[in-house]
């Protein structure tokens, strides 16, 4: 089976655009069940033990950035380098799909108005599409697992989801996403599931690119990881960047 770790960055939220940072990403990665249980959760557990001495610490961007919740040493210049190297070193090592929908607030609302779609749904649409066309016609073949946020959330995505397989999607009637796609499956943060944490660390990267911000390392490792079409392109296969 393969399962979709699902995460986000931005705000999703039309009505208060943060200028600094006016896009929402939803994205994540594809990997095989037994991959994601096993090679994964062993290296992932592994570098945090090198690093940090323990397992027990959960990669997330927000707390990476801001030297907190475990990542206090990453104060020091010498140490935050050497936890960068190895960190892409690790990512550019695993093995998995990296999938991906980035909406420019501004530009999704000039372009609909009040019409304007949530950019959390019409980005999970889309990802959906994409994870049943990489499951492909195995019965079954593929969960999503995503992380808790609130219960108004959560609740929402579970609705969403049911939708999702009534009404189906622009290219993917509902009852080919509900064969495909078994469940969405929803783990609170502190499950520390491998993942859920890689997940979380491949967005950062999409997102300062979809800002022309400047690439960093990161980065040319993500877009590696993109999936692609049968020629080899990126836009609209792994990465779709909306509006069009």
């Amino acid at each position: 089976m393969k399962i979709l770790f699902l995460d986000e960055s931005g705000d999703h939220h039309l009505a208060k655009i943060d200028p600094q940072y006016p896009i929402f990403v939803l994205g994540g990665i594809i990997v095989e069940q037994a991959y994601a249980e096993g090679e994964l959760t062993c290296q992932l557990n592994d570098f945090k033990r090198a690093l940090f001495g323990t397992e027990n610490i959960i990669l997330h961007t927000a707390d990476i950035t801001r030297n907190r919740n475990g990542f206090e040493r990453l104060q020091d210049t010498a140490f935050r380098q050497h936890f960068y190297r190895e960190l892409n070193a690790l990512m550019a090592t695993l093995d998995y799909t990296v999938v991906a929908c980035a909406i420019h607030k501004r530009g999704h609302l000039a372009r609909y108005g009040v019409a304007a779609l949530d950019p959390y749904m019409l980005s999970l649409d889309i990802l959906v599409e994409r994870f049943c066309f990489e499951v492909g016609g195995i019965s079954k073949g593929g969960m999503i697992v995503a992380e808790q946020r609130d219960p108004t959330l959560d609740q929402a995505l579970k609705l969403a989801w049911s939708n999702l397989k009534f009404q189906g999607t622009r290219y993917l009637q509902g009852k080919v996403i509900a064969d495909r796609i078994c469940d969405i499956v929803l783990h609170p943060k502190k499950q520390n599931i491998a993942g859920l944490q890689l997940a979380d660390l491949v967005l950062s990267p999409i997102g300062r690119h979809v800002l022309g911000k400047q690439d960093r390392g990161d980065w040319q490792i993500v877009e590696r990881k993109l999936r692609r079409g049968p020629t080899g392109q990126v836009e609209g296969f792994g990465l779709v960047i909306l509006p069009k």
